[in-house]
This record gives structure tokens, sequence and C-alpha cells, in this order.
């Protein structure tokens, strides 16, 4: 696979396509109006059920998938029209966003025919939320290197070890679980892992806050001491967990949430920065870097709607993401000086301030540089 399969003549916008965002736009007008929420600095990244419930009930969570499991059988273009606009409104979407974005497709390529149809039709509905059980302490983005086990037992699995920086677990139904069910083998370092689906309500599950430097509390450790899982909630093949979420990581890397954390500190800037010649010229770079974002990521939908998984793609666009989200305050801190601040006002304050305490985890959701560098320098055999 090269880069030859990406091309930006993907992304031309069909005029319906134009329609359906201005429906979104209303939507999202009114739901402002009528109180049911506000931007925040926290941007798309916030939880809210009944929200969750609301866009479900317009058909926008699941809209790919298959009428019969409470999709809407719509195409790629479309889905990523609707969520490119709930997340650069600020809309408190993350409730659904994982199982939307990756856990639906996951079911739906490797999941039973029983597990697709207890769990797609209640994520469809904006009621069942799921979170990433990945990262370990000393492992990172190296999955390969993950300890937690499962180990057979009667009629199911037992799990025992750790994830860490597991967001919203505290909040979220189950977890998307990948742990190793064989010993590593130094040869052959991403067979013998599987992924389950854990309840995260079983005995035996801790969850421990881990609170940010900005004070927020997303991020969590997550212990499991002999927690039990039915047979019937392994998904897919034993020892074929790495194939499925390289495919899952594909969807997770790939969409606009990857460079548009830092978008309200832009439009912050961008409403300051008139009068001041150093700070229009980094604005207009950066509006046109997001611009150009917006298009590859358009057209990494396209492909998905053809049928490639977009590997090499999805990780250039979230390691250009992480960049740009990094790149964001770092302009505010170059031309807004301290005298400046004070004439921000306390909404464009806190925009800019809660872009620069985040950035440095751009870096880590998602997969590291290092990791997203060394899959394009795969696909572009020069390793």
């Amino acid at each position: 696979m090269t880069f030859q399969s990406f091309s930006l003549q993907d992304a031309a916008l069909p005029p319906d396509l134009d329609r359906l965002r201005e429906e979104v736009r209303d939507f999202l007008s009114d739901e402002r109006r009528a109180g049911h929420y506000e931007r925040t600095p926290d941007g798309w990244d916030r939880y809210d059920p009944d929200f969750s419930r609301r866009i479900g009930a317009k058909g926008w969570i699941g809209m790919t998938w298959p009428e019969q499991y409470g999709g809407r059988a719509r195409t790629s273009l479309e889905r990523y029209v609707v969520t490119e606009e709930l997340l650069t409104s600020g809309a408190p979407v993350r409730a659904h966003w994982l199982a939307d974005r990756q856990i639906g497709p996951l079911f739906l390529a490797y999941g039973s025919e029983e597990q697709k149809a207890e769990y797609l039709p209640r994520i469809a509905a904006g009621d069942c939320y799921f979170c990433a059980g990945l990262s370990e302490p000393d492992s990172g983005s190296d999955l390969s290197s993950i300890r937690t086990r499962a180990e057979r037992s009667d009629r199911g699995w037992r799990v025992n070890g750790r994830k860490i920086w597991t967001s919203y677990a505290h909040r979220a139904h189950y977890m998307n679980l990948f742990a190793r069910t064989s010993p590593r083998d130094e040869k052959h370092r991403h067979a013998g892992v599987s992924q389950f689906i854990l309840d995260l309500a079983s005995p035996g599950v801790s969850i421990r806050p881990i609170v940010n430097i900005a004070g927020d509390h997303d991020f969590n450790e997550v212990v499991f001491e002999d927690v039990f899982i039915p047979e019937a909630r392994l998904i897919g093949q034993v020892g074929g967990a790495w194939g499925q979420v390289s495919t899952e990581l594909a969807h997770e890397r790939s969409g606009s949430e990857r460079w548009v954390n830092s978008f309200g500190a832009l439009v912050a800037m961008t409403d300051i920065s008139a009068d001041l010649e150093a700070g229009a010229g980094q604005v207009g770079r950066l509006t046109a870097h997001l611009w150009t974002l917006h298009r590859m990521s358009f057209a990494i939908a396209a492909m998905i709607q053809r049928g490639v998984v977009p590997m090499a793609e999805a990780a250039l666009v979230k390691d250009l993401g992480t960049s740009f989200d990094q790149a964001v305050p770092a302009a505010a801190r170059d031309f807004i000086t301290e005298e400046r601040r004070a004439d921000l006002g306390p909404e464009r304050l806190a925009a800019i301030d809660h872009a620069a305490l985040y950035a440095p985890s751009h870096s880590i959701r998602g997969g590291t540089r290092e990791i997203l560098r060394g899959i394009i320098a795969r696909e572009l055999g020069l390793r």
C-alpha cells in the first residue's frame, strides 16, 4: 500500500451534503437556543447522555450501519459532515463518541450476531457507552508489550492486570478490552492478544481517577482482579486482536476530532489578531493548515466509503493534527502579551488556556508520534 490511494480529489463535496450540513447547523442552533448546551473551553469532549440520546433520535449515531442494527445505512461522507459539525460547534458528544466511531465498526466486522443485536441498537440510540482498554503502565503505544492477561475459565475468561490513561472509564458502561491470551513470543510480538467486551460493573473492576494538570478528571487507571468475562463477550477470534485493533485505530486516527481540539482557541485568536500584524500572519497560517486537515480527513472518509483501510493516511492525519493542535496555543503564547491577555475577556482567555493545558496530551492520544511515523515509514517501504 502507498499514498497513491490518498487523493484530495476524493474530497469534492456533493451538493446533497451541503444540505445535510445546514440541517445539522440548524439543529445545533435550536439546541443552544433551548439551553440544552453551550460552547465551553472543553469543546466536544464532554459527557451529556441526554444530548447523546437526542443525537441518536436524529439518526446521527451509527449512521453508516445497517438498519437492522439501528443504523441508517448512510454513507461515510454523510457521517463525516455530521460529526465535523458536531465537533466544531462544541457539542457534548463524548458519551457516545468512541462507540459510534470505532466500536460499532469493530462489531460489524468481527462481532458475533448476538453482539451486533445486543449492542449496536443501544449505541445508535445514544444509550450505550464504551471506553478503550488499550494502554498500560510501561507499555504506552506499544500494544504488543501489554501484560493484562485473560485466562480460560469455566464458561469464559478470568482477567487480571491494569490499564491506564483510560478516558471516561468512570462513566462508560463497557470497555473494549485488549488483553493477552497466550504468552508473548518475541518473534511474533503481535500474536496472542484478544479483544473482549468487559462490563465495567463487574466484580473485581476498580476504577481510579487520574486528575490532569487542568484539574479535570477524564483519565483513569483501571485495575482487574480476577474479573470474569463470559465466553460470548470475546470479540472475533482468540489471538486475532492485532488485526482487528489495527483496523479500529484507522477509524480513530483519521477523523476531525484529531485536529479540532484547539478550534475554540483559534476562533478566539482570530477575533483579536486583526490589529496585530504578527498575530494575523500566524492565525492565517494556522487557518490554512486547518482547512488542509479538513480536506485530508474528508478524503479519508471517501476512502473508507470505497472499502479502503487507510492505515498510513490515518496515521499521517493524526500526526499532522497533533502538531496543529499544539501549534495553536504555541502561537497564542507568541503574540498575545500579558498586557493583551487582560483585554481578551473570560471566554476567549479560557479557550486559549484550556488549549495550552491540554496540548501535551495530544501527543499520546491515538498513538505517539513515534508509533505513527513508524506506521507511515512501513507503508512507504522505508523500514
